[in-house]
């Protein structure tokens, strides 16, 4: 069955809910890090995607044949991804949600655009320069920095910094998805791969003890970070970069620095301050400078 190709608007207002979901999943999974090791939740994570989204693909008819060619960029996108999982709740565990939210977010366009200057030898337009700017300068009024110039150096916050440039690589493999079958046959068996990374590092006897957990708030954050998050707003991300590309992709993740801040005020009391609002509506035209005909 032919994949019904999705209008401009329809893609534009799917990854602004995505970014949203992506926003609340920082301190949903900041909670998560409180029941396990950043190896063992990620076995659950990615459990439970590889199965909700195989749900997911079965009634669509999606083919899941992959060509030969794009085997070697599928292994290394699922590589990176069980890293960036790592890196990820690794930095979550011993760092702030919020401003972890807010480190990655704004540094990965920009590195995107960097990697992708590089690899295709090209400068980026007037409104993509003025969008990655605003970007910047929002990310720097939500962190405060002017009175937080050690955020860089906290020892959790350093797993953001290499999180946002994790993210921005496997970006460009991903975006090379349409190329060897459907995009999202590409990213189930990304995720499976993923899966297939993680599993043997984890503690089976760990595993067994969050089966067996009763705790509902392990149970709900869980499901939330796989298939809310993952299955559907993540494979969304994945299935943008293959039409439009990393780098105008990446843009939208501007969005996410406002929601994680606002999220993380609602769900873990982080305080929230007018440079919060202020930087957010920055983000927000960041977006629309990048993507603006």
């Amino acid at each position: 069955m032919k994949e019904k190709q999705p209008s401009q608007s329809m893609l534009t207002i799917a990854m602004i809910c995505s970014m949203v979901v992506w926003g609340i999943s920082w301190p949903s999974n900041k909670v998560l890090t409180s029941f396990g090791s950043p190896v063992d939740l990620g076995v659950f994570r990615y459990g439970f995607v590889v199965i909700s989204f195989l749900l997911l693909l079965i009634p669509l008819k999606t083919k899941f044949t992959i060509s030969r060619k794009g085997i070697p960029f599928l292994l290394i996108a699922g590589a990176l991804m069980a890293t960036y999982n790592y890196t990820f709740l690794a930095g979550l565990k011993n760092g702030s949600p919020g401003a972890g939210g807010i480190l990655v977010t704004t540094l990965n366009p920009v590195m995107a655009y960097g990697i992708g200057m590089l690899i295709d030898w090209k400068k980026p337009t007037r409104n993509e320069f003025i969008g990655l700017l605003f970007g910047v300068i929002a990310g720097l009024m939500l962190l405060k920095v002017w009175g937080n110039e050690t955020i860089f150096a906290r020892p959790g916050n350093l797993y953001f910094l290499l999180s946002a440039l994790i993210w921005a690589v496997m970006s460009k493999f991903t975006s090379k998805s349409a190329k060897y079958g459907s995009p999202f046959a590409f990213t189930w068996w990304m995720y499976l791969v993923t899966f297939l990374c993680i599993f043997p590092f984890c503690d089976f006897t760990e595993i067994g003890k969050l089966i067996q957990t009763p705790d509902i708030h392990f149970w709900g954050n869980v499901l939330f970070s796989s298939v809310i998050t993952t299955t559907l707003a993540t494979t969304t991300y994945f299935f943008a970069t293959s039409k439009i590309g990393a780098e105008k992709a990446s843009s939208f993740i501007f969005i996410v620095p406002f929601s994680a801040a606002i999220f993380s005020f609602a769900i873990l009391g982080e305080k929230l301050e007018i440079n919060t609002i202020a930087g957010g509506m920055l983000g927000i035209a960041a977006v629309y400078m990048i993507n603006r005909k």
